[in-house]
């Protein structure tokens, strides 16, 4: 069995597992604390973020601190389930070639 096949596409992205990497070990991350530890650009975090969340991997969590908003996300248990699967598939990918 090749388990290549059991990567999954969304998480080929070196900002969404970053940003998948993040939420596994952060209950919730704010928008800019995310922009500074994967060091990118407001408009390629934002899209990266847009695909997770499409996905339902990620939850969006608009408030507010005073009068400035603020933006903050977490893993959903379904992003928690397919992040694990994907890390699975790379742990077996690279047993398969050694």
């Amino acid at each position: 069995m090749n388990p290549i096949g059991n990567l999954n596409k969304i998480f080929e992205s070196r900002i969404r597992l970053g940003v998948m990497s993040v939420l596994m070990v952060n209950e919730e991350v704010s928008f800019n604390d995310l922009k500074q530890m994967l060091e990118v650009t407001d408009g390629n975090l934002a899209s990266h973020l847009a695909t997770l969340e499409e996905n339902v991997y990620i939850k969006v969590h608009k408030g507010f601190i005073g009068r400035k908003t603020n933006t903050t996300y977490s893993i959903t248990k379904a992003g928690e389930k397919a992040f694990k699967g994907h890390l699975a598939a790379l742990e077996a990918m690279i047993k398969f070639s050694s």
